[in-house]
This record gives C-alpha cells, structure tokens and sequence, in this order.
C-alpha cells in the first residue's frame, strides 16, 4: 500500500478539528490531491469548507485508507459508521487517545488492518511527534503509508507494542501542556522578581522555545547542556539546587506527574 493506492482509492479523514486540520493541510501541502480525500465533519471550519475536498459527501465503497481523528467521547457514534469498510481491503489510522486495538476490532472486525497513533499539539506548526504501533494484520506497507501520513505534521517513531501507547501519551502526547504550564510559571516568577509580565513571558517563550531547538539540533545530550550553562557557585547552580531536588524538584514532580497521566491512560483503555 503507497500514496498511489490514496490516489486510486481514496483518502477519508473521520473528523477534522485540530488535528485533522493540521494533518489535511500538511497533505495538501505535499501533493495529494483534493479530489481523492473525502472528510467527514458535522461542524466543518471555513477553512477546510475552501479546500476542494468532498466534505459529508459520500464515501468510496473501499477508500485506502480512513483516517479517525475524532474525540474519543465521540467514538462511540462515529465508528459505527466505518464497520462496512473493516474486514482487510482498507487501513485504518487512528490518532483518536485512549481507544485501544481491541475496541476498534470489535466494531470493525478483527481482519481489519489498524494502525494506532499518538501525536502532539506541535503538529498544528509542524512540529509534532507521533508515536504508532499496528495491530497483527497491520503490514510494514500499511505502517509505511501511516509514518508517511503523519510525518507531514512532524516526526514519527515506531513502538514496539500497543503496551507503550500509555507511557508515550503522558511524555509527548500530554507533554506539551508541562512545557505550556513551564512558559506560565516562569514567566509568574519573573513578575515576583520585578518584570513587567508582558517581558516576563516575552524571556519565558522565547526561552523554552531557544532551549528546546537547541536541545535537538546539538549533539551533546541535555544533561551536557546544562552543564554548560552552569557556572559553578553561580545564578543557574543557585536555581537547579531547587529545581534539581531529589524531594521537591523537577525528578520526583515530573516522575509523578507522568505516572499519573498513564495510569489515567490504562485506566481510559479499559
């Protein structure tokens, strides 16, 4: 399965909030033509309404693939509709969290190739991360195509198992939301230092947004990285004392806050 099964077939797109909207775009950036995606939406934006697609239109009989990337509490009525399509001649991706491979092989038949995926609010720029695994009847061709789906948004990495969906979820898929609250908090502190808190989150942005671009274009790993901006006995040593605490720092809080954020996970998956 390639692009040019998409081309021949069919593309359907189960939703198009965000996300949708980031991966559509990226699509269309990259040459798919309008005339073979199909979207699904009840509220559809301006935006995709300008894009040429067949939107709430009829689908093909056995698209190449459908793509869902609705909210999982509306799961439950959307699925029902794609059970005619399962059964082995179409791939199904989804980016949808918390609903497990088995849940979408019960409705759609366990002959369904399924690819599950992870990604992050960076694809709305991207710059996001997917996280994806198949289940038994999922090809190295069918996940080929959905890498190549989803690296139009950003970057993708293959798991070994459907086991580590929930570890990813609390690192990349909820971890934008630590680095957002980070900018917030920052910033905060910046003002009860005496800042003007318009300068405050101006230094706390653009500090966050440098840090991480530098994180991943050097080639020395974060630890030297930090290393390198801490002077000994200096301002940043005096700061990673606390921030660095083994009792009420960044190890212990951030360990806790990820653990938390799986463990809701699993318990989502059930």
């Amino acid at each position: 399965m390639s692009m040019k099964d998409i081309a021949e077939h069919g593309l359907v797109l189960l939703g198009c909030g965000k996300m949708g909207s980031a991966m559509l775009e990226g699509w269309l950036r990259r040459g798919i033509s309008p005339a073979s995606v199909w979207v699904l939406d009840p509220n559809p934006s301006d935006w995709l309404k300008a894009q040429g697609v067949h939107l709430n239109a009829a689908l093909p009989a056995a698209p190449a693939i459908v793509l869902i990337a609705v909210k999982p509490q509306m799961m439950g009525a959307a699925l029902p509709q794609m059970a005619k399509m399962g059964g082995g001649r179409t791939l199904f991706l989804t980016v949808a969290a918390g609903t497990t491979i088995a849940t979408y092989e019960s409705v759609l038949g366990a002959a369904t190739p399924l690819v599950r995926a992870m990604p992050n609010t960076p694809a709305a720029i991207g710059r996001g991360i997917s996280a994806i695994c198949g289940n038994g009847h999922a090809t190295s061709a069918h996940l080929d195509l959905a890498e190549e789906l989803l690296s139009a948004v950003g970057q993708v990495v293959r798991l070994s198992g459907e086991d580590q969906m929930d570890a990813v979820t609390a690192v990349s898929g909820s971890g934008p939301a630590y680095v957002f609250h980070l900018i917030e908090t920052l910033a905060a502190a910046g003002v009860a230092e005496g800042l003007p808190a318009a300068l405050a989150m101006q230094l706390a942005k653009a500090t966050v947004a440098g840090a991480g671009a530098l994180a991943e274009a050097a080639s020395e790993d974060p630890a030297q990285l930090r290393v390198n901006v801490t002077s000994p006995g200096g301002t940043t040593a005096a700061a990673l004392k606390v921030l660095m605490d083994e009792t009420r720092g960044f190890p212990p809080l951030l360990k806790e806050a990820v653990h938390a954020a799986a463990e809701r996970g699993r318990e989502l998956g059930k």
